[in-house]
């Protein structure tokens, strides 16, 4: 599994310029005023500030953790997912880089009291994020910390405000919530993004082209999304329960009571055989297997061996490894940095 660090402003302009220019999208920058629904309780259409009613046939919300239209029009609930993960709030920073400054290939994840830094290299600049829970640190505290890990008292910071949660399901009538209208959860795996990219994909695939058909898609997807942010929420709350740490926040995330019941039962089932394909149902899982080995064995859980499976010999598979790692260092060494492969690539035109 890999990811690309992309700086998010200037992506979105992209696929603009490419859906608008390339693929004949109108493109309409406009607020929403007002919503109608027609006799069947289908959205009609949109009324705009400037561009008065716009109609369609199917309409996605897009409209951020306001979600205009499945959550305030529809009253779709808000799953709240707060008891499981505590964080609710972030202070940001833009840490500038120099020319010749490193410019790192993965995202660092730093654990401090009451919850965690990431920081995210890119060509000009690392993004810089201290996510904490409001109940177990003040805001004054989250931003010492954050200065004392820039190393900066004058680089602007900027405080977040969110809700680890989702909507109780994501396709109403002819309305598709995707993004954060359909839901966020603390940004630890970068799920908010991956979710975009999952729901775009299923929704191009099996695109309804009636609206008896719709129903049925509509029925799919929330069937699919519904264990999607489930097993992300248990993912998310796995990298708590394995702390080892004693600061009340870490002590409290370790509570049964704040676990979900899946989690502790399959914690339970993993201290006698590791995580396995079997363990989870879908095809395209965003976290399989694997995922949950780097976690659960990266953070000290014990390497257990299935009793029923015949034991690997440890000489042969010692060796297997120093090969590996050999192999490693040689290929690592032969590679350019980062920024001198950047700096081969071809200027983008305006």
């Amino acid at each position: 599994n890999y990811a690309y660090h992309l700086d998010a402003v200037k992506l979105g302009g992209l696929l603009r310029r490419h859906v608008v220019e390339n693929l004949g999208v109108t493109h309409i920058l406009d607020h929403v005023t007002d919503v109608q629904n027609d006799i069947d309780g289908n959205i009609k259409s949109v009324q705009t500030r400037e561009n008065g009613s716009i109609e369609g046939d199917l309409f996605i919300d897009c409209t951020g953790q306001k979600s205009l239209l499945l959550g305030e029009h529809y009253g779709v609930e808000f799953v709240d997912q707060s008891h499981v993960l505590f964080n609710d709030r972030a202070i940001v920073a833009q840490v500038p880089l120099g020319e010749r400054d490193k410019i790192t290939s993965q995202t660092i994840s730093t654990a401090h009291e009451a919850g965690w830094i990431w920081d995210i290299g890119l060509t000009t600049r690392r993004g810089i994020g201290c996510v904490y829970a409001s109940k177990y640190m003040t805001d004054e505290q989250a931003e010492a910390i954050t200065r004392d890990y820039i190393k900066s008292e004058v680089i602007p910071l900027r405080r977040l405000q969110f809700t680890s949660g989702h909507r109780e399901h994501f396709w109403h009538k002819n309305c598709l919530a995707v993004g954060l209208s359909a839901g966020f959860l603390e940004p630890l795996e970068a799920s908010a993004i991956v979710l975009v990219e999952l729901a775009a994909e299923m929704l191009a695939n099996n695109l309804p082209v009636t609206k008896a058909g719709m129903k049925l898609e509509a029925s799919k997807f929330n069937k699919l999304f519904q264990y999607r942010w489930a097993r992300i929420v248990d993912f998310l709350k796995l990298h708590y329960v394995l702390s080892k740490r004693q600061e009340p926040y870490w002590v409290d995330n370790r509570k049964a009571e704040t676990i979900p019941k899946r989690l502790q039962e399959y914690l339970e089932v993993w201290k006698y055989r590791p995580p396995s394909q079997s363990d989870f149902e879908q095809a395209s899982e965003v976290f399989p297997a694997s995922s949950y080995h780097f976690i659960l064995y990266g953070m000290g859980l014990p390497v257990v061996k299935h009793p029923t499976l015949k034991p690997v010999l440890q000489d042969a598979m010692k060796t297997k490894m120093q090969t590996v790692i050999r192999k490693q260092r040689a290929f690592a060494a032969g590679l350019p940095t980062n920024r001198a492969l950047l700096a081969t690539l071809p200027k983008p035109t305006q």
